[in-house]
């Protein structure tokens, strides 16, 4: 399945207390659950949260899947990027 990187511009996210971001992360698992109850193929890896951004990693079978979670969830999908290749240090070695 496709993984996605999605880059969410939400103004002092980094700011939020640990009870605002379970909030958001309940809202978003109840999306998902709705989206998988209707046949549709996404699911929430984890996210990273800067200051004022979010990077999320996703699996789904498409970009539609990711903007139907954000209009859903109310969080902005505001780069949506397909994930072509991983790297890491082990790559490195023949």
């Amino acid at each position: 399945m496709p993984r996605f990187v999605i880059e969410r511009e939400i103004p002092e996210i980094g700011s939020a207390d640990d009870e605002a971001l379970r909030g958001a992360s309940q809202k978003s698992n109840t999306v998902l659950r709705n989206m998988t109850k209707q046949g549709k193929f996404i699911q929430w890896e984890h996210s990273y949260v800067t200051a004022d951004k979010t990077f999320c990693i996703y699996l789904a079978d498409s970009e539609k899947e990711i903007q139907e979670h954000a209009a859903e969830s109310g969080f902005p999908a505001s780069v949506i990027n397909r994930v072509v290749n991983v790297i890491n240090p082990v790559s490195a070695e023949a």
